[in-house]
């Protein structure tokens, strides 16, 4: 195992699965991640046809909302970020994404610097068929302030109230992503 595998084999190993689904996604990857150092997509939209991605769901704790954006391709609403450069830390994919999706420069003060999620999706759309094994990040965002998504990857951007969330045209996982953030955000502050 290369180096750059190894560091995203670490990654994976100190994520907490939330549910059997994710432990599965966990131990899938920790065994593909084992058997490969090709988990870097080298070229569009699908080589190698399994490969790792970095979301970066941008969070308002005070208002526990979440910024999503329909994707162009996808056809879904989604956290922003993407895919992983061969060779290239998550942490730094994440912060990249950031500043690409968003014109941000990404604050990880809501959780901290790891991924809180891991998941493991056939794509769907006009790229579909491929696997990303997805890194989830956490950033701090403001419900009051405007952001611009990329207009090349997104159609529209929408705040999302993260204790009422039920949208089935989102990322499977995301419901569950949610469920796993929640208990980690501090109340509802009123007025937001």
């Amino acid at each position: 195992m290369n180096l750059a595998t190894a560091t995203v084999a670490d990654i994976v190993d100190a994520i907490t699965p939330l549910d059997a689904l994710e432990r599965q996604h966990i131990e899938d990857t920790r065994a593909w991640l084992a058997s490969t150092d090709d988990v870097f997509r080298r070229v569009k939209p699908d080589t190698p046809p399994r490969h790792l991605v970095s979301y970066v769901v941008l969070v308002d704790p005070r208002a526990r909302s979440v910024l999503l954006g329909r994707h162009l391709l996808a056809g879904l609403w989604l956290p922003t970020g993407g895919h992983i450069s061969p060779g290239e830390h998550p942490l730094t994919a994440a912060g990249r994404e950031a500043a690409e999706e968003l014109g941000i420069d990404p604050e990880f003060t809501v959780i901290g610097t790891e991924p809180l999620f891991l998941t493991v999706t056939t794509t769907v759309g006009t790229h579909s068929g491929h696997q990303d094994v997805s890194l989830w990040y956490v950033i701090r965002g403001d419900r009051t302030r405007e952001y611009t998504l990329d207009p090349g990857e997104f159609a529209e951007a929408r705040w999302w109230d993260i204790d009422t969330f039920d949208h089935t045209d989102a990322d499977p996982h995301f419901a569950r992503f949610l469920t796993k953030l929640e208990p980690l955000l501090p109340e509802r502050i009123p007025n937001h």
